[in-house]
């Protein structure tokens, strides 16, 4: 299982617009990519910065869905985001959330 890290620098009293810019435009969009699996999106807003963790059954389906819906979700996301927000992904070995076990490295 993968993860992409999102971080974003919000607009000032922007959070309320980007939880329902989520939960209205985003997440649906997720729920309709090949292999994902979860969304959590954490929000400070007295620091204007949010933090979006999704989870992905393959480092390939993060990878198409950066490639193909991602650039839609950035501009559904301009309203409310200060610049580019930062992308990174992970590979997950250890979720209380999922059954995921910890691979021997």
């Amino acid at each position: 299982m993968y993860t992409r890290h999102v971080t974003m620098r919000l607009k000032r009293n922007a959070a309320p617009e980007l939880t329902k810019t989520l939960a209205n435009v985003i997440i649906p969009m997720l729920r309709k990519q090949k292999g994902f699996r979860d969304e959590v999106t954490c929000v400070a807003p007295e620091r204007l910065e949010a933090v979006s963790v999704s989870l992905w059954e393959t480092k390939e389906d993060a990878e198409a869905y950066n490639r193909t819906a991602y650039p839609d979700a950035l501009k559904s996301l301009a309203s409310v985001v200060e610049n580019n927000p930062k992308v990174q992904t992970f590979e997950v070995t250890n979720s209380t959330f999922h059954d995921i076990g910890v691979q021997a490295v």
